[in-house]
């Protein structure tokens, strides 16, 4: 299927997916970066329901995400532990707050 024929959310989803592979190891994103990296600005909402459709078994590293106060969006017993476990694992830090320093940990993605 050529990528004029398919739906608009999958074209959309796949250029979110697309620069989500994008963020090294111990680095992290906004929602709102990653919508405007992919020529979506101001859809953060829409790269979080991307993120939310994908697999378990997937690839794209979902968790380097988070949302523009440097926290985890999704509740402790939704994926919010896990999604902590594994930045941490990549040597990302947590303030008491439970927050990312961005300063320190946001991935600067060139143009």
């Amino acid at each position: 299927m050529s990528r004029e024929k398919l739906p608009r959310s999958t074209t959309s989803y796949s250029r979110i997916y697309s620069v989500v592979r994008r963020i090294p190891r111990g680095r992290v994103a906004t929602y709102g970066q990653i919508a405007k990296l992919a020529g979506l600005p101001g859809r953060a909402r829409q790269v979080g329901y991307a993120l939310h459709a994908l697999t378990s078994a997937t690839a794209v590293p979902w968790q380097r995400v988070v949302n523009a106060a440097g926290a985890i969006s999704l509740p402790p017993m939704n994926g919010g532990i896990s999604q902590r476990l594994l930045l941490e694992k990549e040597g990302v830090r947590f303030d008491a707050r439970g927050r990312i320093p961005l300063k320190s940990f946001a991935w600067r993605a060139r143009a």
